[in-house]
């Protein structure tokens, strides 16, 4: 499954960094950036995060705001914020329930072995929950700038 452009936020509940629940429907009436990556504390990563948390006052202005979700435990995204000083959600969707819903688990390869991941990938909601822009397989460099665009357009 996978969710295309004019579908409805899933309405999904995930443990979230800070030990909180988060709910996407939480975001109902903002625009919301939905960003998946694949690892926490990884370069290309923590690349992305810093570019969105260098821009998040931007994102904020523009009337919207900004949630990560990679497979890392509550823990490691505790760490991960407190040692980058991410000032937006990051969800843990350990079971894969919130990627499998999005489509962003795909098969990947590193050193010719073959295995199923994250593929980094952004989502656009409007202020009603729909579904506006997407991005795949994303590069972290200058990533969190093409989507701050997009937001100020909606």
């Amino acid at each position: 499954m996978s969710l295309e452009i004019g579908d409805k936020l899933p309405k999904l509940r995930l443990p979230a960094n800070g030990g909180r629940e988060v709910g996407l429907q939480d975001y109902k009436g903002k625009k919301l950036v939905v960003y998946f990556y694949p690892k926490d504390n990884t370069p290309g990563c923590t690349l992305e995060g810093q570019d969105f948390t260098a821009l998040y006052k931007d994102f904020v202005k523009a009337g919207a705001d900004v949630v990560g979700v990679s497979k890392d435990s509550v823990k490691a995204h505790d760490n991960f914020c407190a040692k980058f000083g991410f000032p937006f959600t990051l969800l843990s969707d350990t079971d894969e329930t919130m990627c499998q819903a999005f489509g962003t688990i795909v098969e990947k390869s590193m050193y010719g072995r073959k295995y199923m991941g994250i593929d980094r990938s952004t989502f656009l909601f409007d202020g009603k929950g729909v579904l506006r822009q997407v991005w795949r397989k994303v590069s972290p460099k200058g990533h969190a700038a093409e989507v701050l665009t997009a937001v100020q357009a909606l």
